[in-house]
């Protein structure tokens, strides 16, 4: 009798980009941000750490950081990417571009179901999370690399943190690898949706 071979994501916030560098918001995939050269060196060291494991898909947002990250990560290997919008920035509509001081004023003064001036809420972005975690699941490859953004990554591992507690702030970095099963990715999915009122 086999066993079942457990499907793993790992999932990685893209490497540094010039945004990160000016601390900027930058939430529009129509503006590409290309990565620093630090955050080239960040994705080349993502791709040291993966060396040695068999990838079946990437999967990247519609931003050019993370593409890059991809890119860089996985030169010379041949593994099918698959952007996916869903894993997207939290949109920041007419924030974007301004200093992250601006977004963090704004954050300490609304709730998580406040819509940012002509963007999106953060229940909204749970909302496009979810569903993006529930298509990965509905795929079959065994194991899947998964480059998206800070917003993303934080609240998916905090979904799934075992004592509910928030990460510290250096704990997301740039391009780090954080691994899940598929359980952890269910898990995360229906804790997300679940952080937004019905």
């Amino acid at each position: 009798m086999s066993a079942e071979v457990p499907r793993l994501f790992v999932f990685a916030r893209h490497a540094e980009s010039t945004a990160n560098t000016a601390h900027v918001l930058s939430s529009a995939p129509s503006r590409p941000v290309a990565l620093t050269e630090r955050g080239r060196a960040q994705a080349r060291a993502l791709g040291a750490q993966l060396a040695n494991a068999h990838i079946d898909l990437a999967v990247g947002t519609r931003f050019l950081r993370t593409q890059e990250t991809i890119d860089i990560a996985l030169h010379g290997r041949h593994v099918p990417v698959l952007i996916e919008p869903g894993f997207d920035e939290l949109q920041a509509g007419d924030l974007d571009g301004a200093p992250m001081e601006a977004y963090w004023s704004w954050k300490h003064k609304h709730t998580l179901g406040d819509r940012l001036p002509h963007g999106e809420s953060p229940h909204d972005a749970f909302r496009r999370h979810a569903d993006a975690l529930r298509r990965l699941l509905a795929r079959t490859e065994t194991v899947t690399l998964v480059v998206l953004h800070e917003f993303a990554l934080r609240y998916m591992a905090l979904a799934v943190a075992a004592d509910g507690s928030d990460l510290p702030a250096e704990a997301v970095g740039n391009a780090v690898p954080f691994l899940f099963d598929e359980h952890a990715v269910g898990h995360a999915a229906a804790s997300l949706d679940a952080m937004v009122p019905s």
